[in-house]
């Protein structure tokens, strides 16, 4: 614990603690929510559970492109990133509640519904509670066995001669590893958040997905980075070449998720066909169409022009103040998604005004704060730092002067 490798931030312990008080006051804010409204409470439950796993799936994407493509700005987020992936068995255990309140989030789940739908019950194969449940499980084993073992070789790395074969076996696990994330999380979204509306379906949502988890992580990470990167051991990577470099990723992933949302919209307005084209009459009227709009403005257009700027990109507070925005942004995002399907019915019988709960704030807020607990205490059991890496301690070694 007293090597510069394994310096803990002063600030992390206070963070953790904070977190903590604010997830244990948030979730039994949320339980007397539940007890006056259990179906509001379920669907706000939903909502922040795909937020704050989403970010440790996010840690998880990144983390294997790291290992495939190399590069000195995923050694330096290496630790962060490690820590954020080991918080899915946190969010396995979040998952459990989500089961007891099925039926009053999908109508798949509801037998008297399912009995007058057709669509519902040729999809009665699929959308089933029993293989539902099953699904999950393998999902959540995927994701914690590939974790567990990212995790377990890279601190290996650390006073290890055979640094070279160990970087190999987490290099040969990266590839297959994104397509298990590929394929995991597609359908993950497609139970968790598209069932929620039964008769409308997208091939891109899984993608939409993938992106803004991997979008929502890049943030915290960078985010992290600025508030950890002014203490040792993180001072010595949080240097303008790297921050430019994640700041550069930010703006790649913006703009694809710019891409996925527009070609989705175009492809189904264009087609303008009666079972697709409910989505987002939706969620351009009644209100929604200012969320829609603030995403717009915040999520792309605002972060866009904004991260065009080198001097910015290379500066960590601007960027992780640019960063933190987006993570914002990437909140209202995913309510303006699934939330008009949580509000109960669906295509054209669905209401069209927008509302937001209480519960849809306290959530999230209470669920957030276990998330950043368990993340600083992930962060806070292993270096910051994969100093068994040569080519960060070249990096580290090298005065920053000489072009870092």
């Amino acid at each position: 614990m007293s090597t510069p490798a394994f310096a803990v931030p002063p600030t992390l312990d206070r963070i953790r603690r904070t977190a903590l008080m604010a997830g244990v006051a948030g979730i039994l804010v949320s339980l007397v929510g539940g007890a006056i409204d259990a179906t509001q409470f379920f669907r706000s439950y939903l909502f922040a559970f795909l937020f704050w796993t989403g970010m440790g799936l996010g840690c998880l994407s990144i983390l294997m492109i790291h290992h495939l493509t190399g590069g000195i700005w995923g050694l330096a987020i290496r630790r962060l990133l490690e820590a954020g992936t080991r918080t899915i068995k946190v969010s396995a255990l979040l998952f459990i509640p989500i089961l007891f309140g099925l039926s009053r989030i999908y109508l798949w789940a509801q037998p008297d519904v399912v009995a007058h739908d057709p669509i519902l019950q040729s999809k009665a194969a699929y959308l089933n509670v029993p293989f539902f449940v099953g699904r999950a499980f393998f999902y959540f084993a995927a994701w914690m066995a590939l974790a567990h073992l990212l995790s377990k070789w890279s601190l290996e790395l650390d006073g290890h001669r055979e640094s070279l074969y160990i970087a190999r076996r987490l290099r040969s696990l990266a590839g297959p590893g994104l397509v298990i994330m590929g394929l995991t999380i597609t359908f993950a979204s497609v139970d968790w958040a598209m069932s929620l509306d039964p008769h409308w379906f997208s091939t891109v949502y899984g993608l939409l997905f993938m992106v803004g988890q991997v979008l929502s992580a890049m943030a915290l990470v960078i985010v992290a980075l600025a508030v950890f990167g002014r203490d040792k051991p993180l001072m010595d990577v949080t240097r303008p070449s790297v921050v430019h470099d994640l700041g550069k990723l930010m703006l790649a992933f913006i703009m694809l998720w710019a891409y996925l949302n527009l070609s989705q919209f175009l492809i189904i307005w264009s087609g303008n066909l009666p079972e697709e084209i409910p989505w987002y009459l939706r969620r351009l009227h009644g209100g929604w169409q200012y969320l829609a709009l603030l995403l717009v403005a915040f999520h792309f257009v605002l972060p866009f022009l904004l991260l065009l700027s080198r001097d910015l990109k290379r500066h960590a507070r601007l960027l992780a103040m640019v960063a933190g925005v987006v993570l914002l942004m990437r909140l209202v995002d995913l309510f303006w998604l699934i939330a008009p399907n949580l509000q109960g019915g669906h295509g054209e019988h669905a209401p069209h005004g927008m509302s937001v709960h209480w519960l849809d704030f306290v959530a999230p807020i209470g669920m957030g704060g276990l998330w950043i607990a368990a993340f600083a205490r992930e962060l806070a059991n292993r270096p910051l730092l994969p100093l068994g890496e040569p080519e960060l301690t070249e990096f580290i070694e090298t005065p920053v002067h000489a072009g870092h």
